[in-house]
């Protein structure tokens, strides 16, 4: 932090005819001669050539009134060392006096929210079934009640259940015994019968009070009670009277010895050594959550590979068992055990319908975890790589990142769907580039609009690079895109989100594949700094039909569910198997369910939102509306073509500008004969500084591969060395590309 002095002007300002503060005279010496040896560690020296203050003395004239201040800082209480980790340790395995759901506004709102939802939707259920079905029920049932409570009442005054005594007693041909449970029974008998006449008249006189007596409501109350009292006690027992309003799913009350047989029988434990828990096991959710310390010298990644055996110990399934690895013990796992299988729940609609607009720059709803709790997602300065094999819903996870990105009207957007399915084409209505395939159709070419639009990204991002830097701090603090920035549209430095739907279709593309996958590699790895995220999807993550150069570039993972372990370990990362991570432990009916890995700090399951055809046009119709509104619609939506591309035909106007005879000829030359050939063109390459110049020409002849080298020229009687190009090497690329044209 930094402070700023304010000087006062030269002219003395009102109000200070009388003094108002005394300044004393320090005066200031500077030492010439090495100062001695301190007398005591944590006394201060004053090193030859450093100004030194006097300061008076107490006893001067000068520091009359003076006293000694407070400290500024209080001394920190100070433990031993043994006693300071104790606690520490102490501290951090403290759990909270309150759970966060009654201490967080948030999480206190969503839970009341979903109580008023529960037992509103309970309370509807039964309310609905109580004159249909709850009602009949008992008119049924009640007679069976009336004749099981009566007779129960019959066999409590017969003493029926000392029936079985006597008859023993008999069997045996105990005399005495029989002898002595019969007069017992007598007595109970006696005793019981009375009981019981005596609660008969009372029942019979209160009945006949009530009918004579009371009024009709609460005759009818009684009447009412005493039928439900008997339909519920006659109700069959596989049948009961009322319905439940929900599913009960099998679960089971989670014991210590059930979690000591799942390691014994995966083999994490031996006849010395078994778990400890650190914790008691409790409930979590809609779960069990047990911390356990496995027998040392196993860690946590030996827990993983036993993942399936230790389900198979608890008797659930795999995809109930989740576990955390805990950062305080190597070898200490965290399990969470979900009473059914949480990743075949939908997780329901994307809230992007029901808003308005998004801020890009914030993070935005894109599902949910397998405990129900949201995730959000951001693709600020970073890219993400989408993998899985067919039909597992990967498309509609990426399609809902581009949907909130279509909901900021200041994000421009590139959208390139390599299969050319319906899922993508509503994008039209805001895309700033759209392309669909890699068949040319009615003239118009995709792959070349796509080679035309990566060109013309990695131009803008270069461009943004050098604005960045050359804008006012007070504009731009340390020459990053704010976004305010991003917003400007003087500047034109928007988000940009590059979408690329089956990337293997246009990176295995017999001409101009490498030349996609350089480009996309560049923007992958370099853009996002300046605000240009980059989201690829593929359902082949191999090296051929995704290569790892590209592969390596994202920083951001989502692996839906894929064929093998190795595979899963192709889209998140090697590594990512031995930390719990793989997705092709997933289910065919876990659509739209992945492993997240690089977004932030933690990685985990997502299950995505939902939105379907109808939804995203809904969602993009209003996204549109918006850019309109904004007079952010631009590009392809906005029906504008693209700027004429310059690597197409660089090579023919490079050919052009060579004149007759020129067998080697200067970079910087040729650009400038190219700003005079087409200045709308190359008129911003001539612009720049002579390296710059000869750069910008390098970069588009390198696709077609055509090298500059030094090239000597004598000018005003001294050698001069500069980059350039060769004729024959220019002749040699415009026949390959006709060649492969024409093969084409």
């Amino acid at each position: 932090m930094t402070e700023t002095t304010t000087f006062t002007p030269p002219d003395n300002p009102e109000g200070t005819e009388q003094s108002t503060a005394a300044v004393l005279p320090f005066p200031l010496t500077k030492t010439t001669t090495t100062a001695p040896a301190p007398a005591a560690p944590s006394e201060g020296t004053v090193k030859p050539g450093e100004w030194e203050a006097e300061l008076p003395d107490t006893d001067a004239p000068e520091a009359d009134g003076l006293t000694d201040g407070a400290p500024v800082d209080p001394p920190r209480e100070v433990y031993p060392p043994s006693v300071a980790e104790w606690m520490e340790a102490k501290d951090k395995a403290r759990l909270p006096v309150l759970p966060d759901w009654v201490k967080l506004p948030d999480q206190r709102t969503a839970v009341r929210k979903w109580a008023i939802r529960h037992y509103s939707a309970v309370a509807g259920y039964h309310a609905i079934r109580l004159p249909l079905v709850y009602t009949p029920k008992i008119c049924l049932y009640s007679p069976r009640g009336a004749w099981r409570w009566s007779t129960a009442i019959g066999r409590w005054v017969s003493d029926a259940e000392g029936k079985s005594l006597r008859l023993a007693a008999v069997a045996d041909e105990n005399a005495a015994d029989y002898l002595k449970l019969s007069r017992q029974r007598n007595d109970r008998v006696r005793l019981r019968g009375i009981v019981a006449t005596i609660g008969g008249f009372i029942g019979l006189a209160a009945a006949l009070t009530l009918y004579v007596m009371a009024p009709s409501w609460l005759l009818m109350l009684t009447v009412a009670a005493l039928t439900t009292t008997l339909g519920a006690v006659g109700a069959p027992a596989d049948r009961p009277l009322i319905d439940m309003a929900k599913v009960t799913f099998r679960k089971r009350k989670l014991s210590s010895d059930i979690v000591i047989r799942a390691h014994e029988v995966a083999g994490l434990t031996s006849k010395d050594q078994s778990v400890a828990f650190p914790r008691p096991i409790g409930r979590d959710g809609d779960g069990w959550r047990v911390v356990v310390d496995l027998p040392y010298g196993k860690t946590f990644e030996d827990a993983v590979k036993a993942h399936a055996r230790l389900a198979s110990g608890m008797d659930i399934a795999p995809t109930q068992l989740f576990l955390d690895k805990d950062e305080t013990s190597g070898r200490r796992v965290s399990y969470w055990i979900a009473d059914r299988d949480p990743l075949a729940v939908p997780s329901g609609k994307s809230p992007l319908l029901g808003a308005t607009r998004v801020d890009f720059w914030k993070p935005f709803p894109w599902g949910v975890d397998e405990r129900g709790n949201p995730v959000m997602a951001t693709m600020l300065w970073l890219s993400l790589l989408v993998g899985a094999v067919p039909r597992q819903g990967k498309t509609f996870s990426a399609r809902t990142i581009a949907l909130a990105a279509a909901l900021d009207p200041y994000v421009r957007l590139y959208l390139f769907d390599g299969k050319a399915s319906p899922d993508w084409r509503k994008f039209a209505l805001v895309a700033h580039r759209i392309g669909f395939g890699i068949v040319p159709k009615n003239g118009f070419d995709p792959v070349q609009h796509l080679l035309v639009s990566l060109r013309e990204l990695k131009a803008d991002v270069e461009d943004r690079y050098h604005r960045l830097s050359e804008l006012p701090l007070h504009v731009c603090p340390e020459g990053k895109l704010t976004p305010e920035i991003s917003r400007d549209k003087k500047l034109n430095m928007p988000l940009t989100l590059f979408v690329v739907d089956e990337v293997q279709e246009y990176l295995t593309h017999p001409e101009h594949g490498k030349e996609i996958l350089s480009l996309l590699v560049y923007l992958a790895r370099v853009a996002p700094a300046v605000g240009v995220s980059v989201m690829t999807s593929t359902q082949k993550p191999d090296d051929k039909a995704c290569p790892s150069e590209l592969r390596d570039q994202h920083q951001a993972r989502f692996a839906l569910r894929v064929g093998a372990y190795q595979v899963s370990d192709v889209i998140l990362g090697a590594g990512s198997y031995s930390e719990g991570l793989d997705a092709s432990k997933l289910l065919k009916s876990h659509k739209g369910v992945g492993l997240l890995k690089g977004m932030s700090d933690d990685a985990g399951i997502v299950r995505t939102y939902l939105a379907d055809g109808r939804d995203a046009e809904r969602i993009l119709t209003r996204a549109a509306a918006l850019r309109e509104a904004e007079g952010t619609l631009s590009g392809d939506a906005a029906g504008e073509a693209p700027a004429p591309e310059t690597s197409a035909t660089i090579l023919d106007d490079v050919a052009a500008v060579l004149g007759k005879g020129e067998a080697k000829v200067w970079s910087e030359t040729i650009v400038d004969r190219l700003a005079d050939l087409r200045p709308d063109v190359y008129g911003p390459w001539a612009a720049l500084e002579p390296k710059p110049k000869a750069e910008a020409l390098t970069a588009a002849l390198k696709p077609y591969g055509v090298a500059t080298e030094q090239i000597s020229r004598r000018v005003d009687g001294k050698v001069v060395n500069k980059r350039g190009i060769k004729r024959e090497d220019i002749a040699t690329a415009i026949t390959d590309r006709n060649n492969k044209r024409d093969a084409g």
